[in-house]
């Protein structure tokens, strides 16, 4: 559609007039010097370059509205997407906006159509038309606009109760009520997922040999501990009263993570004889949330006194001592598991505790359960009345009698009998496990005596000492030793052969890297093993080695081989 003139604007406010119809854009062309273009008023020298103004355009069928009402916006459009809309909006029929923007232009959220001219569009919107058309879009985007409403105002619902949620959690967190996945030996994630694979697999990611590993969660106990008694330690030497707001202040700034009483009560139950704990008041807090007159929890240090020496002194020494023994607790806890552990399988396994060196293969460190918290002393309580039977008892004779009788039939109401004691559960016996369907029709002598092997196996391995399993490294790499030090001596052509170069040849072709000094551990251990084959010889200050190249060396890796088996079974 044309774009109407601003100065009709006085022509379209009078009603005897008829407004003019849009203008038609005349096709202008370029005009040449020597012969000007069709129409066109001829030009005088002194005349002005502005264009003459085209003649009064011929009136409507209908009037237009008033400039104001025409530039008025729709009301879905000065809403916004997020306004909600009025329900008699909604509900109302196409006809009902019709007056209004009968003769209004193309609504503002509808597309815009061009109109060519001649066109039977542009017919149709001269015609009156465009109302409409305009309506059923409007409606339309009004319904859209409804459900995204709909959809945003349940999003905020959602949002709103997970925040009330995330809210009370931290205030029972505040309050020092541990959550139910801590409860259950698991620590508290988002969602209720369950522990990270860092904390689940935490023994089987620890450099180093293998040994007496603690899992994730008593480590972390152990390192709450050290942060609590260096603080304490702190304080303690200062002869400041160690309350357990500043402890856990200074224990979450060294170790990033959330200290609460529960922690305390754990690091009670494993080292027992590590602090004394009060409940005081009158201490100086210098904080808003705190009272002078409010009970706190105090903690001293319990430590050896002598008669008629001064107040002792928390020392580096005596930190790294009280250290030691919290692990040794820990690990003695753990052994405790490991060993209803052993006495589980078929066949049990009995383990010496001073002979264990390492957990059995089986055995899930990390899956240990945690640390039951010892009770720590509460602050006294004031009695107070809970129930109306209690409340009658003690405001009898103080109240009237019509309040004494409703508390008394309220106590009547709310009596309810004590129920009986629920029997104490027998633990069932557990049923003999049936063996699997591939083992049908094997022999149970065979399977107890392949058990019976398999058990004395993992007692070994559970029991070997470090020198132990250093030898049984060194075993295991004999076999290729030999064959790399005969092919030396065949290539050099020589009788003997002192010790450093021959260690300097067998790390040049040995494929795993090696110090010098543990390969001449090999040798000697290779001599002790195999006197008839390989002797060391010592002359003067140097040693050398001397080979039986004419042995076969099929033979003397098969001795090899069966003697790091025996160790092995040994």
């Amino acid at each position: 559609m044309a774009q109407p003139r601003l100065t009709d604007f006085f022509a379209r406010r009078r009603p005897g007039l008829r407004a003019v119809p849009p203008r038609v854009k005349q096709a202008w062309r370029t005009p040449s010097p020597a012969k000007p273009a069709p129409g066109a008023p001829a030009r005088t020298p002194g005349s002005s370059r502005k264009r003459a103004r085209p003649p009064a355009e011929p009136a409507r069928d209908h009037p237009a509205p008033p400039a104001r009402r025409r530039l008025r916006l729709p009301a879905d459009a000065v809403s916004g997407p997020t306004a909600p809309p009025a329900p008699a909006a909604l509900d109302a029929p196409a006809d009902a906006t019709a007056p209004a923007d009968a003769t209004a232009p193309a609504d503002a959220t509808a597309p815009a159509v061009p109109a060519v001219p001649g066109s039977p569009e542009q017919a149709s919107l001269s015609a009156g038309l465009q109302p409409c058309l305009a309506t059923p879009e409007k409606k339309t985007s009004s319904k859209v606009t409804f459900s995204e409403l709909k959809s945003c105002l349940q999003r905020a619902r959602e949002l709103g109760a997970r925040a009330q949620e995330l809210r009370a959690s931290a205030r029972r967190k505040d309050a020092g009520e541990p959550s139910v996945l801590e409860d259950q030996g698991h620590p508290a994630g988002p969602c209720g997922e369950k522990a990270p694979a860092y904390e689940r697999f935490h023994a089987l990611a620890q450099p180093g040999p293998p040994g007496l590993v603690l899992p994730y969660k008593y480590q972390v106990l152990a390192e709450m501990f050290r942060s609590m008694d260096a603080i304490v330690g702190l304080l303690y030497n200062r002869s400041e009263t160690v309350t357990f707001a500043k402890v856990k202040q200074g224990v979450q700034d060294m170790m990033r993570k959330r200290f609460e009483e529960r922690n305390v009560g754990q690091i009670r139950a494993v080292y027992p004889t590590s602090y004394r704990f009060r409940q005081e008041r009158n201490i100086p807090t210098f904080k808003d949330g705190l009272k002078r007159s409010d009970y706190q929890l105090t903690i001293e240090p319990l430590l050896d006194r002598e008669a008629g020496s001064p107040a002792p002194q928390l020392t580096a020494s005596q930190l790294l001592q009280r250290r030691r023994l919290f692990s040794q607790n820990l690990v003695k806890r753990v052994r405790e598991h490991h060993s209803a552990f052993l006495a589980s399988l078929n066949p049990p396994v009995a383990v010496p505790e001073d002979q264990l060196t390492r957990w059995h293969p089986r055995f899930n460190v990390d899956s240990v359960p945690d640390i039951e918290p010892a009770e720590l002393p509460q602050p006294p309580t004031v009695e107070k009345p809970a129930t109306a039977q209690e409340v009658l008892a003690r405001a009898r004779g103080l109240l009237s009698p019509r309040m004494e009788k409703a508390l008394s039939g309220l106590a009547q109401r709310t009596a309810k009998p004590s129920s009986p004691g629920s029997p104490c559960s027998t633990p069932r016996a557990t049923p003999p496990a049936n063996p699997p369907a591939a083992l049908k029709g094997v022999s149970q002598d065979l399977l107890e005596r392949i058990r019976c092997k398999e058990a004395r196996k993992q007692l070994a391995q559970m029991t070997r000492r470090p020198e132990q399993e250093q030898r049984q490294q060194r075993l295991e790499r004999l076999p290729e030793l030999a064959r790399v030090l005969r092919s030396i001596f065949v290539s050099e052509r020589k009788p003997a052969l002192p010790m450093d170069v021959a260690c300097s040849r067998l790390l040049g072709s040995y494929p795993v890297a090696l110090s010098p000094g543990e390969m001449e551990k090999h040798v000697q251990l290779l001599s002790e093993l195999l006197p008839d084959w390989l002797s060391l010889h010592r002359v003067r200050a140097d040693t050398y080695i001397k080979l039986d190249k004419a042995a076969d060396l099929a033979g003397v890796l098969t001795r090899l081989a069966c003697l790091a088996r025996a160790e092995v079974v040994l």
